[in-house]
């Protein structure tokens, strides 16, 4: 599973497996989108396996349930961004240090507004990103992106995420045992971190074939 390998994804799946409420979802959920990385892919598909295979819970209510885990979670990093990442980002744009790099308040300036004007579709397809998903609150923190735009967004970009994985959830719930729950889900996970790898990949691709068609012109 295309997670970091300081983490344990199958010990946490098992615990999953054993201890999955709609509470433990949406906790779980926080952590994820938060500053401390922390796979979904252990948590939505597991909870909609055991939806489908009796267990207490729907699957769409946790589909919801981690998509206001999520918003949650990267509120933490929007915020903490804002209160710590900014003033410490400023303070070295003034700084002799920033200057040698070629970095001034006015770069900042600049950063800002254009992630205010192209921040939303960046938090949107950055919730589909490996390794960028719980990274891409902190840019729309640092550019005080507005705080209902953000949460639009991100709420968009996890609730696209979550209904993937809980649909393979319900589908694996029909299709494999238990036991090879957590092997098939890593099988495709690592398919579905390739495609938003690739998607990551289009959509920088896009951005910067726009910002050099705006200072040729």
């Amino acid at each position: 599973m295309l997670t970091l390998s300081i983490i344990d994804a199958a010990a946490i799946f098992d615990w999953v497996i054993a201890n999955i409420n709609y509470w433990w979802v949406f906790l779980l959920m926080v952590i994820e989108s938060s500053f401390i990385p922390f796979p979904s892919e252990v948590i939505v598909p597991p909870a909609a396996y055991l939806a489908v295979t009796g267990g207490n819970m729907n699957v769409t209510a946790v589909v919801v349930v981690a998509t206001a885990g999520a918003i949650v979670g990267a509120l933490v990093n929007y915020f903490l961004a804002i209160w710590i990442g900014r003033p410490l980002v400023y303070k070295f744009a003034n700084s002799n240090i920033g200057h040698a790099c070629l970095i001034d308040e006015a770069k900042v300036n600049n950063a800002e507004r254009y992630f205010e004007q192209h921040g939303a579709i960046s938090t949107f397809i950055g919730r589909l990103i490996p390794a960028v998903r719980q990274l891409i609150s902190i840019p729309a923190g640092l550019a005080r992106m507005n705080i209902g735009k953000f949460i639009a967004f991100t709420g968009l970009g996890a609730l696209l995420w979550n209904a993937v994985l809980g649909a393979l959830g319900y589908w694996l719930g029909s299709t494999v045992p238990l036991n090879d729950l957590y092997v098939s889900v890593e099988k495709y996970n690592t398919y579905l971190s390739y495609f938003g790898i690739i998607i990551g990949l289009v959509c920088v691709a896009i951005i910067i074939r726009n910002v050099l068609k705006h200072r040729i012109k």
